[in-house]
């Protein structure tokens, strides 16, 4: 692997106990935080709304298109984090009070 990524494996080894931290989190909260690639997913498919659209008038226009474009896409956000109820209870007993219990 170093012959084909010089440049990746040297940063990795050089930083390696900077990056082996996010391993030292319970492996429920370690699912959640990679698996929520929610807010990526949602500017590109927003900038995409906006590219589609071309210029616009005023700024009120953006808006209306942005709110439309939400209310499409929160219809595709039917599935629930993968365990979430798990990750809650460890973010719970690691932060204390600042996690809220309810669903």
């Amino acid at each position: 692997m170093h012959a084909h990524y010089p440049t990746i494996s040297t940063s990795w080894r050089r930083d390696w106990t900077r990056l082996t931290v996010f391993f030292d989190d319970p492996p429920a909260i370690r699912k959640v935080l990679y698996t929520t690639n929610a807010i990526a997913s949602l500017n590109y498919s927003l900038r995409k709304t906006l590219k589609k659209r071309g210029a616009f008038p005023t700024d009120e226009a953006i808006l209306k298109v942005l709110s439309l474009g939400l209310q499409r896409l929160a219809k595709n956000w039917t599935a629930p984090i993968p365990e979430w109820k798990r990750a809650r209870n460890q973010f719970a007993m690691i932060l204390g009070d600042r996690v809220p219990t309810s669903d």
